[in-house]
């Protein structure tokens, strides 16, 4: 039992971490569990979430978590040809912005 003031203050503060860590892990073997049994593009959608969140939270280092997503996406593959979720190219600004002359073009001028 600790007798320092800090001391008691981190034995609580790694209770409720714990238990938070323990929820995390149980959400993310629950959403595999249901995205084995029925692999549909939101249970796949739910787990790569819990991954993130796993992450988030300091749970799972981020590659990782990218592995692991990495293989339910390639199990959905094999399992059901559902198209995994690609993200959104980057968008160009619209503001033009001064580029440098290229080297050619300084040696043209």
């Amino acid at each position: 039992m600790p007798i320092i003031k800090s001391a008691k203050k981190a034995a609580r503060q790694a209770t409720k971490r714990t238990a938070r860590n323990r929820d995390i892990k149980r959400d993310i073997k629950l959403a595999l569990k249901t995205f084995k049994a029925a692999p549909t593009a939101e249970n796949m959608k739910k787990i790569q979430s819990e991954y993130d969140k796993a992450v988030k939270k300091g749970l799972m280092k981020k590659n990782t978590a990218s592995r692991r997503k990495s293989r339910v996406a390639r199990l959905a593959k094999e399992l059901n040809n559902i198209k995994t979720p690609k993200k959104s190219p980057a968008r160009k600004s619209s503001k033009t912005t001064s580029k440098k002359p290229k080297k050619s073009e300084k040696f043209e001028k």
